[in-house]
């Protein structure tokens, strides 16, 4: 147990600060979520490949206990703008999180035997790929605005050209284009810290 609390905690903060982060615009087609939410592949690839999918499965699901739970607490704390996360974000949040991270668990397993490089990429990927479209479309779709009435998204809605130059689009899909296009930028820089962070915990445990 001991072994996954490190991952835990690490996953919990990520959920939570992103949570917080991705409602504040960061220039005109980035939220500050975009920078902190891939630390989550992260997490669960450098436990899948240390510990095995088993327990990167615990580490996800024990996270996203622990980071829902802190979510439903912020929707509780009334900042400046309103409460730091709305009921639609952490709902969101929660959805394209377990989903992301458990198919990046999944596709992570069966590439184990490649290339050191090849499982963490594919699966990180793909994750992101999905967890892109199902948070900004539950977070900031008018078509969802059921899920929180109260919660006015339209600053999201607001009708633009895909970021500045392509056909006119809701904005809340250039904010998840662009996130995409960062998180597959980070995903290619984390293979770094992947690596020398799996040959310190390997060599330590040998």
């Amino acid at each position: 147990m001991n072994r996954i609390i490190p991952g835990v905690i690490a996953m919990a903060t990520v959920v939570v600060a992103s949570n917080i982060l991705v409602q504040h615009l960061f220039g005109q087609w980035l939220t500050w979520g975009a920078f902190t939410y891939p630390v989550a592949f992260l997490v669960t690839d450098v436990m899948n490949r240390v510990y095995g999918a088993k327990t990167a499965r615990r580490i996800v699901f024990a996270g996203f206990l622990v980071g829902v739970a802190s979510s439903l607490v912020g929707t509780q704390i009334i900042g400046e703008f309103g409460p730091l996360v709305t009921w639609r974000i952490a709902f969101g949040s929660g959805i394209a999180f377990l989903s992301a991270q458990m198919l990046d668990v999944a596709v992570f397993d069966k590439l184990r035997a490649g290339a050191w490089w090849r499982a963490p990429l594919t699966s990180t990927l793909i994750g992101s790929s999905v967890d892109t479209i199902l948070f900004f479309t539950i977070a900031f779709s008018g078509a969802l605005s059921f899920v929180e009435p109260g919660n006015d998204v339209s600053w999201a809605g607001e009708v633009l050209p895909i970021l500045g130059a392509g056909p006119d689009a809701p904005l809340w899909v250039s904010l998840a284009i662009a996130d995409w296009g960062v998180k597959l930028l980070l995903s290619l820089i984390a293979l770094v810290p992947f690596r020398m962070i799996v040959r310190r915990m390997t060599a330590g445990a040998a």
